[in-house]
Formats: C-alpha cells, sequence, structure tokens
C-alpha cells in the first residue's frame, strides 16, 4: 500500500499536481491549502498519499500532514461525501477553522466554504465533532497514555479533552499508589518497593518502583478519565 511519494515536484495545477518518481510521475489531486505548503515545481517535495481505487478508476489523493490525511479519511465517512468534495472542503477551509467549527457547531462557518450546504454541513457536526486530531501532549503522545486516549475518542470524547483527562487520572492513581503504601506503616524507602515503577512514572527517581501491572495501572487511569468526563 503507498504511504508517500517523494520526488520532483514537476507540475501544479488548482487541484492537482505531478511528482516525478522512480521514472514515473504520478498525478495527484491535492487541496488547495496543502498545495500551498508545497515546495515550487521544479524542487523535490514529499506528499501522503491515499488511493482511491473502484472498477472503473483509480486515483491518488495527496496531503502535506497525516493529520490532514486523516481528516480526509473522516470526511469521506460521511454520508454524501466522496473523495472529491473532501478535496474540495479541505481546500476552502484551514484544518484549525474546521476543527473550531465542528466542535462549536458553527453551520454558518462550514457552508461559507464553497460547495457545502447546509445539510451536509450538519451531517459533518454529527458524525466529526470530537473526532479530529488535536494537539497531544508531550506527557501523553509516545507512551501507553495514547492508547487510552485513541480509546476515548473511539467512544465520542474530544481527544484534548480526554488527553488532558487522562493526565489528571494518571496523576490521581499516582497519589493513591502513593498514600497506600504510605497506610500501611511502610517507610520512604519501603513504600517506594510497595508500588511499581509504573505506578509512579511521571515522580522523582527517588519514588522507587513497585509490583503494580502496568494494565492495572492502565485499567485504572482509563476507570479514573472517564469518571473525570463524565463530571464535567
Amino acid at each position: 500500500m503507498f504511504n508517500s511519494l517523494r520526488g520532483m515536484i514537476t507540475e501544479k495545477r488548482l487541484d492537482s499536481l505531478c511528482i516525478a518518481t522512480g521514472g514515473i510521475e504520478w498525478e495527484v489531486s491535492v487541496p488547495l491549502l496543502d498545495m500551498e505548503q508545497l515546495p515550487p515545481v521544479g524542487e523535490e517535495g514529499r506528499v501522503l498519499v491515499w488511493l482511491y481505487h473502484r472498477e472503473d478508476q483509480m486515483r491518488l489523493f495527496g496531503f502535506v500532514t497525516e493529520e490532514r490525511r486523516n481528516t480526509f479519511l473522516e470526511l469521506i465517512k460521511v454520508e454524501g461525501i466522496g473523495p472529491r468534495q473532501a478535496v474540495k472542503i479541505l481546500s476552502g477551509i484551514s484544518q484549525d477553522d474546521l476543527e473550531t467549527a465542528l466542535e462549536n457547531e458553527d453551520i454558518a462557518r462550514l457552508e461559507a466554504v464553497p460547495g457545502l450546504g447546509k445539510k451536509t454541513a450538519q451531517k459533518m457536526i454529527l458524525a466529526l465533532k470530537g473526532k479530529l486530531a488535536h494537539p497531544v501532549s508531550a506527557a501523553v503522545a509516545g507512551s501507553a497514555y495514547e492508547e487510552l486516549v485513541n480509546a476515548l475518542a473511539d467512544m465520542g470524547y474530544d481527544r484534548k479533552t480526554a488527553a488532558e483527562a487522562v493526565e489528571r487520572a494518571a496523576r490521581l492513581v499516582n497519589a493513591e499508589a502513593v498514600d497506600r503504601a504510605a497506610l500501611h506503616g511502610a517507610s520512604a524507602a519501603s513504600a517506594a518497593r510497595a508500588v511499581s515503577t509504573e505506578a509512579l512514572a511521571g515522580l522523582s527517581a527517588a519514588s522507587g518502583t513497585a509490583t503494580l501491572s502496568q494494565a492495572e495501572r492502565e485499567k485504572r487511569i482509563f476507570k479514573q478519565a472517564i469518571v473525570i468526563l463524565s463530571s464535567q
């Protein structure tokens, strides 16, 4: 499966570009706003791609970032929006403006996008509110926390809010682990041994290690995050 094309950009059109790589020149449909961020004709560039394949046609769609490609893939899940329409939408509104309009249920802003009517805008809000990618803090990205955030987002929670809830839940679980050790009358050193290194992640190195498994810790954080989200 194609992930990206890297090569010389040979031509830019209104809604597509040509990129030459390995002796082959590819035509790729690209949103206008993504096109503007790519290098000029004659220079090397990289385009993340998605292959549209049907019995009667094949076409590549390209994007400058993973976030933009993911947004495109979410858009084509909305009833009435095909790949070409999704490209038009992404050509007419920036990523930040799109996410803000969806979160605020701003139908007027979405209708301002060329070719996007009220009914389709309403369907987009119902289908995509809270589901588009948001920046995740450094404490979450690249860690076990990220899987928890993804799971919460799949349940319909806003990703940014879910990330904040997971971080807060992790702090609570860490604090509870320390409190439990202290209640058992352990010394600072023995308390550090009574709870796992995973349970004390994010605390100082002097906090020590423990026996609470990572899976159990993640389970507790996940449950606590849901409690936090439900109370908001």
